[in-house]
């Protein structure tokens, strides 16, 4: 899709009502449902954490979806696709500063190029015990990435029609945190893997622009 159409779509995607627990438990584990429902996760103190799920124009202008595959290392999200964001830090203003200050750290894109358009539906993160806080954002231009070479492994550009299609949805099956060999809910993109919350989050993204396109 061109970027110009897709622009187009942005004042009614900012107007919408968000499709919430019902879109991400399309892209969740039976298993892990059954436990959001059983933790009341508020009791925990989780840490705060705010992402973006960021769109763009490529030299073609056409509309592309930024991810991001972490480095290996000793932790839960080890090798894992997601968002560009981390975690609150003490001087934060807010969650929005949080999100664009990390983008800014990880891939190198300046928060004066991203403008923040929608807040989606915050995920819970049971094995880091992190309540995450995305956000739709866009740039009007195209990107040159710096890769924060200790968190980033590499940049995953998706194409934004990719991201759409309904046949990049699968399931494989995989040894997660919390079970072994379990089924799970996942999108191919760019040939990778992306599932757990980072594939929730992109479910309710997505559940939105299918209403418009």
């Amino acid at each position: 899709m061109k970027f110009a159409d897709f622009y187009d779509l942005i004042p009614k995607i900012k107007n919408m009502p968000l499709p919430g627990q019902e879109s991400h438990n399309k892209m969740a584990p039976l298993i892990r449902t059954q436990l959001l429902k059983e933790e009341n996760y508020k009791k925990k103190d989780p840490r705060k954490a705010g992402v973006v799920c960021l769109f763009y124009p490529d030299e073609h202008l056409h509309t592309k979806l930024l991810l991001i595959l972490r480095k290996t290392y000793n932790g839960v999200h080890s090798n894992q696709v997601g968002f560009p964001g981390g975690k609150v830090e003490l001087s934060d203003k807010n969650i929005e500063e949080t999100a664009l200050r990390e983008t800014w750290e990880e891939v190198g894109v300046s928060p004066k190029k991203i403008q923040l358009v929608k807040k989606m539906s915050e995920v819970y993160i049971p094995p880091s015990n992190f309540i995450v806080q995305p956000f739709i954002g866009i740039a009007e231009s195209e990107l040159q990435f710096v890769l924060q070479e200790d968190e980033v492994e590499d940049i995953i550009e998706v194409p934004f029609l990719d991201f759409m299609n309904d046949d990049m949805l699968f399931e494989e099956n995989l040894t997660t945190s919390y079970a072994k060999n379990i089924d799970v809910p996942a999108f191919k993109l760019n040939d990778y893997t992306v599932w757990g919350a980072t594939a929730m989050m992109l479910s309710e993204v997505k559940e939105m622009f299918k209403k418009l396109i």
